[in-house]
């Protein structure tokens, strides 16, 4: 059976995918360099968003384009959504202050 929602990983290292449409609860097909055909999603997440392919434990790094890319703030179960809501970005020092929906600065003061 086909599955329909797919996740790419970049690198064989990578703790992450990539949902590349919205990923609803189930099976998803994993696509580019996985270690594993497929991945179960226990959560919905968001399109162009990360999906564990792991437990990840807090404190622990999160691996994405086989670099690491930030750091779990919670233990991340696999199959989960991981964002800023669950992860801090070792990349852009201001994701810490970007809305976890939206992305829009929260730091910032518009008259």
């Amino acid at each position: 059976m086909e599955l329909a929602e797919t996740a790419f990983v970049i690198d064989r290292r990578d703790n992450v995918a990539t949902a590349l449409s919205a990923l609803t609860p189930g099976k998803v097909r994993l696509t580019g360099e996985p270690t594993q055909p497929e991945a179960t999603v226990i959560q919905e997440i968001p399109d162009g968003h990360k999906l564990a392919l792991r437990d990840i434990a807090a404190g622990e790094d999160i691996i994405k384009y086989g670099v690491v890319i930030g750091r779990a703030t919670q233990n991340i179960p696999a199959g989960s959504w991981v964002h800023l809501h669950c992860m801090c970005s070792l990349v852009d020092e201001r994701s810490s202050h970007l809305d976890v929906e939206t992305g829009v600065p929260q730091d910032t003061v518009y008259e």
